[in-house]
């Protein structure tokens, strides 16, 4: 019997010496979502067939050959908004209900040559635009630790599911926050890389002004980290490209920085920080000052400064979707996608411009420190249906509650987001660490060492 919540580095193993046969592990997990998947919503489309067909191949592997796979035997999924030439790609939309992709992704390719077990596509909001996955062609992914709240989005399906134990891994994709949000609402560890450190080719060439990438999302930092080495990697002509990191970024879960200068930011002026999430950002802090580190609060708001721009830049991005029938599109996700559809290309620009210049200067003066601590988001999970129920008022809820993850889409620097304890009401709590640019290495590292110091993996919920 496999334990549902076993790690992904922990299972290769296994898989690799032979005590446990690939076959074996697409079986249970399959299993494990065919009994939890009505209930939580994480997979939009499951592929038992494909499952089984490669674990038949890996049982052909040869010894040599499985130990240069870095996710041999590994369970995985990928989120509804990756192309697959094989499987269906909606995002979300009823437009795109029966869509099939020209090509598989090259993150797609790089994943299943990694020796993964690939069970299918997680639910995403249409086109990744709300940050809960709701409202769109996918069903509402539920959150693990209540089934009333929400999972978080846009990657709600897949971070459900690594916190429900339907696999230990998880591609996550991350334009504002989706990572990262969804992370934080089901207690599980997210990673925003570095502005292209993960390609997007075919399927385009950057996403919403360079704010979108993709990203690992496991119950540990390092099965994230694992899962980030698997995944990162650019293709020729692509318009970023990240610095080639020395090292695995595996390695770096075993370091443990000392004295390092932090910045922390625990206020924002677009919306309240919940009481107990400060409170658990508190604890957070002073277990870094005891690991022996310096934490300084300072006086900096980079949602506010970025916002206006943000917005224009987001919105232009959605309303570039081919859409045939918006009468059948989230009526929420339409009157954004009607909105970028008129937002002019000088305005654009302009737009996109303000949000690299200031998006600079918020580097710039982060720089004299190790990394930036934050909430990942400002309160904890929200009752389904109960956030962005009105056009009107969509965007000030929505940037509020996300005010501490967008930022750094703008920016570009890598981000990680850990489990920093549970609410009264038993929703998880996440803490950001932002690190400065294309150092992915030491975010992990700290991550890692704030995970040792404030242990989470033993805790499931109750399903």
């Amino acid at each position: 019997m496999i334990d549902p919540y076993i790690e992904a580095w922990e299972l290769r193993e296994l898989v690799r010496k032979k005590e446990i046969r690939p076959r074996e592990v697409a079986e249970f997990f399959l299993a494990r979502i065919e009994k939890l998947n009505p209930k939580l919503g994480a997979f939009m489309t499951v592929t038992p067939e494909l499952a089984l067909a490669d674990a038949a191949k890996l049982e052909k592997t040869s010894a040599a050959d499985a130990a240069a796979m870095p996710l041999f035997g590994v369970a995985y999924s990928l989120k509804d908004l990756v192309w697959t030439k094989d499987i269906r790609t909606t995002f979300g939309s009823k437009n795109y209900e029966n869509w099939h992709a020209p090509a598989d992704a090259d993150l797609a390719i790089r994943l299943r040559n990694s020796g993964g077990i690939l069970l299918g596509k997680t639910t995403t909001p249409e086109f990744g635009a709300r940050p809960t996955t709701e409202g769109g062609l996918c069903p509402p992914a539920r959150n693990p630790w209540n089934l009333e709240h929400t999972a978080g989005g846009s990657s709600g399906g897949a971070g459900a599911a690594v916190a429900a134990g339907m696999h230990p891994i998880a591609q996550g994709s991350d334009g504002g926050g989706s990572i990262r949000i969804p992370s934080a609402c089901c207690g599980i560890v997210g990673i925003k890389p570095s502005r292209g450190r993960i390609t997007f080719a075919p399927q385009s060439g950057e996403g919403w002004g360079g704010f979108s990438t993709t990203g690992p999302m496991a119950r540990t930092v390092r099965d994230a980290a694992l899962l980030l080495d698997a995944m990162a990697g650019h293709a020729h002509g692509d318009p970023y490209a990240a610095w080639p990191n020395a090292r695995p970024f595996l390695d770096s879960v075993a370091a443990r920085p000392k004295n390092l200068r932090l910045a922390a930011i625990c206020e924002t002026a677009l919306g309240p920080v919940d009481p107990e999430t400060l409170a658990a950002f508190e604890k957070a802090c002073a277990a870094f000052t005891a690991m022996g580190h310096r934490v300084e609060t300072i006086k900096l708001d980079p949602g506010k400064l970025l916002i206006d721009h943000v917005r224009t830049v987001v919105m232009a991005g959605i309303g570039s979707n081919r859409i045939e029938n918006p009468e059948l599109m989230d009526p929420l996700v339409r009157s954004t996608w009607e909105y970028g559809g008129k937002i002019l290309a000088a305005d654009y620009i302009r737009a996109l411009a303000q949000v690299h210049n200031v998006g600079r200067e918020i580097v710039q003066r982060l720089m004299p420190y190790d990394a930036l601590l934050t909430p990942t988001i400002t309160r904890p999970a929200v009752k389904l249906g109960t956030l962005a129920t009105k056009v009107e008022t969509a965007g000030a809820e929505i940037y509020g509650w996300t005010a501490f993850a967008f930022p750094f889409n703008a920016t570009g620097q890598p981000a990680i987001t850990l489990p920093n304890g549970s609410s009264k009401a038993g929703l998880p709590i996440g803490v950001q660490i932002v690190g400065r640019p294309y150092d992915e290495a030491a975010v992990i590292a700290l991550g890692a060492a704030f995970e040792e110091a404030r242990p989470w993996k033993g805790r499931h919920p109750a399903l």
